[in-house]
């Protein structure tokens, strides 16, 4: 989603990035009841996602703190090559 932001809509870095975390919100908020309820065993394990959610809290707001400090082209940087070393990772060990 990132990169079709900046490539083919021409949103600047740190806007992709946080476009896309806001994205996730409605899915998760859709996805959870799926998960849980429609499904004959819950596939939601609730104490193992409150900490991922408190882990993701304070990630997200320390990472929203760096990230009004560090340069687009040094965020930008950071994307690809995260992107890069996980698609590696892919055509690896699939």
């Amino acid at each position: 989603m990132i990169p079709l932001q900046v490539l083919w809509a021409g949103v600047g870095q740190k806007n992709a990035n946080a476009n896309s975390l806001v994205a996730i919100i409605p899915i998760a908020i859709v996805a959870l009841p799926i998960y849980y309820f429609l499904q004959r065993t819950p596939q939601v394990d609730l104490h193992f996602a409150l900490f991922l959610t408190i882990g993701s809290v304070v990630g997200v707001y320390l990472g929203a703190r760096l990230l009004g400090r560090v340069p687009e082209r040094e965020v930008a940087l950071a994307v690809a090559v995260v992107m890069l070393v996980v698609g590696a990772k892919e055509v690896i060990s699939p």
